[in-house]
Order: structure tokens, then C-alpha cells, then sequence
């Protein structure tokens, strides 16, 4: 019997010409921002992505020209595949998993995997949500997805929405967390300082409308308890702030460039940026925080660097196993 997991997560624009249509799929979805009546939703979905769309292009040109999410995730489904079918291999077990990806606003999209998964006369599927924290905008809108699309398929489906302190998840952070600290030091001594660097770190989160958390979203509150778990294994001295806001509404704050701001003037001279909501690199990775704030850092007189993006971090990859193993475990799991 072959099990299906299907791996959720946001998609990017594959070329320049796909930036516009991706910020059109984005911006037409009411859950992650209602632009106006829902009849105005698309309309203006196309006027701002119009609009947007080429400041947006040179950003990608900027770190190679597309988003890197789709073949980090490939790469993730790959390894998650092989992790789990060798540790059925070592039981003798009849059951095999095949790991699809499912992305909701580019590529390959929910809506077009379902039918090829069935087609493969799967019949169960796991979809795992690769947004640790949960947010209605986030899991919530991929798995709404997915089941208006299953509406039309007879499939038994399993649906893991969040995993924010799930252990290995957490050891994988500290492990990026502490490499990253390490790095300022091996730079000091190359510049033959003594002293060992004071670090501080800034977990860094994607920003939602306020409005959306104070409705209920759990998101701020997961955010918290992920750095806590973390805070609990390695001492830090820490901040927390959002970024990738766009649009005329309040969002979290403070914002992740008021907050360097805020640093500097502290006189915090060394910043290790942590991307607490992202497991991949993508645009918010590499322009925003690598390019972005690490300019603005240092014209503040901040050496700001980041942690490495979880990717496929084999720790990382052992709690997506250990997260569907456990869920396949749970009583009444058919499999």
C-alpha cells in the first residue's frame, strides 16, 4: 500500500514573466487580505499586482532571477521520501509513502496535484503543512484549498496544520541558531579581537494584519512559543519583529527595520537575524533580510548576519519524518 504525503506551502514565481500572475494569485485570496467587498477582491487584486509587479521583478533579478522555494521543497520532498521508506525498509514493512508538493498561489498548484496523486491510485493521504506556526492565512487558506478540491475525490485525508514545537523541529533551530552565533566569533578573530563578540538575536517573523490576530489567529502566540522552546535549550539575548508587510492596513510590529533601527541606537553593534516563520529560503530570506536589512544594519554601524534557513537540515527532514510517523500512530490511524 502507497501512502501519499502532500507537502502545502506558498509557491514563488519560477521566471520574472511569473511575478505578476503569482502577486494576482496572492492578493485574489480574502484570507490572507480583504481588499475592499469580496466582489472588489480580484479587481483589485489586478490593479495592485499590475502595479507591484515590476519593483517586485527587480528584487528577484536580484537573487537569481525566481523564487528558490519550489526546488528547496522538491529537495525537502525528495529526502522526507527516502527517510521514510528507509525506515520501512528496516521494519519489512508492506507500506511505501510517495511525497508530493502542493503550492497555493504558483506552480505546482493544489489543484492540479490532487488528480495526478489519485491517478497513482492513492487513496490516503497526509497533507503536512510546511508553515510551522499556524495562521488562517498560512495552513488555513492551503488546507481550505485542499479540501474544496478533494470535494471531488474519494481520498481519506489526514491534515497536520502546525508543529511550532515539535522537538526535533526546535534542535534543528538551535542548531542554525548557534552555528550562526559561532560565525561572529571566527570573525573577530580573524580581525584579531580578543574578546569574544556579544550576539544578540532578532527573530525575525512574516508580518500578518492586526486585525487577523486579534479575530483569534494563533500565529503570534505560536511565534512565542517556538522561541521559547528554543530559549529553553540555548541562552540568547533576544528580540522579536515581523516583516514582508505590504498593504494600507496595521499589521504586527514593530517592523523588523524599525527594530534594527531601535538596536543600533541601544548600541548593538553585532545581530544575528533568525527567520523564525520561514523553513526555506525565498525572497523575504535573500532580499529582504540579506540584501535589505543588512544594508540598513550597516549603515547603523551593525554587523548584521543570518541564520541559515532550515532547507533540508537533516535534523529538519527527521522531524517531518517523525511527524508523520507519529500522526500514523495516533489511535484510529488507517494505514
Amino acid at each position: 500500500m502507497t501512502l501519499g504525503i502532500i507537502l502545502l506551502n506558498l509557491g514563488g514565481p519560477d521566471s520574472l514573466q511569473a511575478v505578476r500572475p503569482f502577486l494576482y494569485n496572492l492578493f485574489s485570496d480574502r484570507q490572507i487580505i480583504r481588499l475592499g467587498p469580496s466582489f472588489m477582491q480580484k479587481p483589485l487584486a489586478w490593479l495592485i499586482s499590475t502595479i507591484r509587479s515590476k519593483k517586485t521583478e527587480q528584487y528577484y533579478k536580484l537573487i537569481g532571477g525566481k523564487s528558490p522555494i519550489l526546488d528547496i521543497t522538491k529537495a525537502q520532498a525528495k529526502a522526507l521520501e527516502n527517510s521514510l521508506n528507509s525506515e520501512l525498509r528496516t521494519q519489512s514493512s508492506e507500506l511505501s509513502f510517495k511525497v508530493f508538493i502542493g503550492m497555493r498561489y504558483w506552480s505546482p498548484f493544489i489543484e492540479d496535484i490532487i488528480p495526478e496523486i489519485y491517478s497513482n491510485g492513492i487513496k490516503k493521504v497526509i497533507a503536512l503543512s510546511l508553515y510551522p506556526q499556524y495562521s488562517v492565512t498560512t495552513s488555513g487558506s492551503s488546507i481550505s484549498k485542499l479540501k474544496e478540491v478533494l470535494c471531488n475525490y474519494q481520498m481519506e485525508t489526514v491534515y497536520i496544520s502546525s508543529w511550532h514545537t515539535h522537538p526535533l523541529y526546535i534542535e534543528a533551530l538551535v542548531d542554525v541558531i548557534k552555528k550562526g552565533i559561532e560565525s561572529f566569533a571566527v570573525t573577530a578573530k580573524r580581525r584579531t579581537q580578543n574578546a569574544e563578540p556579544e550576539v544578540h538575536v532578532l527573530f525575525s517573523a512574516h508580518s500578518l494584519p492586526q486585525k487577523i490576530i486579534d479575530e483569534g489567529d494563533p500565529y503570534a502566540d505560536q511565534t512565542i512559543e517556538t522561541i521559547q522552546e528554543i530559549l529553553k535549550r540555548i541562552p540568547l539575548k533576544w528580540h522579536l519583529s515581523y516583516q514582508s508587510k505590504s498593504g494600507p492596513v496595521q499589521w504586527l510590529e514593530p517592523s523588523t527595520e524599525d527594530k534594527i533601527k531601535e538596536l543600533a541606537g541601544e548600541g548593538v553593534k553585532n545581530l544575528l537575524v533568525v527567520p523564525i516563520s520561514f523553513i526555506s529560503d525565498h525572497i523575504e530570506t535573500l532580499y529582504e533580510i540579506d540584501i535589505l536589512y543588512k544594508k540598513l544594519a550597516e549603515s547603523l554601524g551593525i554587523n548584521l548576519k543570518r541564520a541559515d534557513s532550515l532547507n533540508t537540515h537533516p535534523t529538519f527532514i527527521k522531524a517531518l519524518k517523525d511527524i508523520v510517523i507519529s500522526e500514523l500512530k495516533k489511535p484510529g490511524s488507517k494505514s
